[in-house]
C-alpha cells in the first residue's frame, strides 16, 4: 500500500460532454483527497475528449489522465478495463471511485479484477476513518432495509458511488492543473464485441437518473388514468414521474419509469411516494432519497415507516388538494 497515493476519478464522457456523475465524483473525491492530504486525479477515456481537460480541472481534479483513442468512441468492456488498467498502474491511487451507472457497475468489478483487489459497488456514502486512514464505504444491504460499512485491505480501494450520492463542487476556471497524456495501445482485434445498434429510449419531461424531486405512484393508484393525476403534479413541481413495478407490469406505465431493484436506482432531494407499499425491492431503488414523503392509506405500510414525512388517507383527496395549494404557492 505505500505506493498507493491520491484518489482517482473516473469521469463519464456524454454525447461529447462530462456527465453529471463524473462533477459529482470529482466533488465527493475532493473532500476524500483533502482529508487524506493527497491529491484527486480525474480519468478521461473515450475519443475526441481531450477537450474535456480543462472542465474536469475546473471541477476539482489536480491531474487528468487523458486516454484519447478511436478504439474508444463506443464503450466496450476490454478496451474501457484495458485504457482502465493502464492509467491505474501509471497512477497508482488509493482509490478509484466510478459511478454506479450502466457503465461504473461494468467497469468497477472488471478493473477491480485486473488489480487483484476487490471493489464496493452502489456506495452511498465515502469517508476516511481517521486513525487508519481506510476509506469507509457506506452502502446499503439486505434489499436497502439497513446499511453496512465496509473497509477492505486490499489497494487500489476500488468503488463505485450512486448517482447524486455527492455533490459537485462550483465550477472555478481559474484552476490549474497538470495533464497526462496516455497511449491507449489498443489493438482492434482484442476487443471481442461490437455494438451492432443503438437504441435510445425517449423520454418525456426530467429523466428519473436526473430529476432532483420524482413523484412516484404504486399498485394503489388503480390504473392509467390516476397517474395522469400525478403527471400533472410532476409537471408544477418540474418533477419526474415514476412508479413501482405492478404499474409497469400492468402498462398503466412504461417500463422504463419502474424505481427498485429491477428498475432504476434514483437519489432525488425530494421523493413523493404514492399509495406505494414500499416492498424491500421498491426500497432498494429509492433508498438514497435525501427526503421522503409517504402518502398512503396504511399507517403499517413500510414505506411510511422509511418515509421522513407521512400524510396517512386517500390519494385521490390529498393529491388533488395538494396540486391546487402548490398552484396557489406559486402564483403568490
Amino acid at each position: 500500500m505505500a505506493d498507493n497515493k491520491g484518489v482517482m476519478a473516473y469521469c463519464e464522457v456524454a454525447d461529447g460532454k462530462l456527465a453529471a456523475i463524473g462533477a459529482e465524483l470529482l466533488g465527493g473525491g475532493r473532500k476524500l483527497a483533502d482529508d487524506l492530504g493527497e491529491e484527486l486525479v480525474a480519468v478521461l477515456v473515450g475519443s475526441g475528449v481531450s477537450g474535456l481537460v480543462q472542465e474536469a480541472i475546473a471541477l476539482g481534479a489536480e491531474k487528468v489522465y487523458v486516454v484519447d483513442d478511436e478504439l474508444l468512441k463506443e464503450y466496450q468492456a476490454d478496451s474501457y478495463v484495458a485504457a482502465m488498467e493502464k492509467v491505474a498502474m501509471q497512477a497508482m491511487p488509493r482509490i478509484i471511485m466510478l459511478g454506479q451507472t450502466n457503465v461504473g457497475r461494468d467497469l468497477a468489478p472488471r478493473l477491480a479484477f485486473r488489480l487483484g483487489t476487490a471493489a464496493s459497488l452502489d456506495c452511498l456514502e465515502l469517508a476516511i476513518d481517521a486513525d487508519s486512514k481506510a476509506l469507509l464505504q457506506t452502502k446499503p444491504v439486505y434489499g436497502g432495509n439497513a446499511y453496512a460499512v465496509f473497509t477492505t485491505e486490499y489497494y487500489p480501494q476500488v468503488v463505485t458511488a450512486r448517482v447524486k450520492s455527492m455533490q459537485p463542487l462550483e465550477r472555478d476556471d481559474s484552476r490549474k492543473g497538470e495533464v497526462i497524456n496516455v497511449d491507449a495501445g489498443l489493438d482492434a482485434s482484442a476487443i471481442r464485441t461490437r455494438v451492432v445498434e443503438k437504441v435510445v429510449e425517449e423520454v418525456e419531461g426530467i429523466k428519473l437518473e436526473d430529476a432532483s424531486i420524482i413523484v412516484s405512484g404504486g399498485r394503489g393508484i388503480g390504473g392509467a388514468d390516476g397517474f395522469k393525476q400525478l403527471e400533472e403534479l410532476a409537471k408544477i413541481l418540474k418533477a419526474a414521474v415514476g412508479a413501482s413495478r405492478p404499474p409497469c407490469d400492468n402498462a398503466w406505465v412504461p417500463a422504463g419509469l419502474q424505481v427498485g431493484l429491477t428498475g432504476k436506482i434514483v437519489s432525488p432531494d425530494l421523493y413523493i411516494a404514492i399509495a406505494i407499499s414500499g416492498s424491500s425491492q421498491h426500497m432498494s431503488g429509492c433508498s438514497g432519497s435525501k427526503n421522503i414523503v409517504a402518502i398512503n392509506k396504511d399507517p403499517e405500510a413500510n414505506i411510511v415507516k422509511q418515509a421522513r414525512f407521512a400524510v396517512i388517507g386517500d390519494w385521490k383527496k390529498i393529491i388533488p388538494a395538494f396540486t391546487e395549494k402548490i398552484k396557489e404557492l406559486m402564483a403568490g
